[in-house]
């Protein structure tokens, strides 16, 4: 979680891949920072807290909306590359998410 004195303005969820096939990855859940807050790295902050504490390997998974193309410049600004998998959630109404993977070294 980031603050900025008592306020909560940024937090990141993770842990082990649910993915089928990616047993041995990590995954970022989500990851949200207040829109006021962006632009002041607060983002990779806490990606690399989330990277520096998941119990797994050193791959990881994101799963991003497709057309949230300011999330997707984040990720790819931070190394995650797209791997072809895509899916269909409801979120109200029918969205698209796209998976990327990180792997550090």
């Amino acid at each position: 979680m980031a603050k900025d004195g008592e306020r909560v303005v940024g937090f990141v969820g993770y842990g082990t891949c649910r993915d089928d096939g990616l047993a041995d990855y990590g995954e970022v859940f989500a990851l949200y920072v207040l829109a006021d807050y962006c632009g002041r790295r607060i983002g990779y902050a806490l990606m690399n807290a989330a990277l520096e504490k998941l119990p797994v390997s050193q791959k990881f998974a994101v799963w991003v909306l497709k057309g949230n193309e300011r999330a997707i410049r984040f990720y790819e600004r931070y190394g995650f590359r797209f791997d072809g998998a895509e899916q269909e959630i409801m979120l109200g109404t029918p969205n698209t998410v796209l998976r990327m993977i990180y792997e550090k070294g």
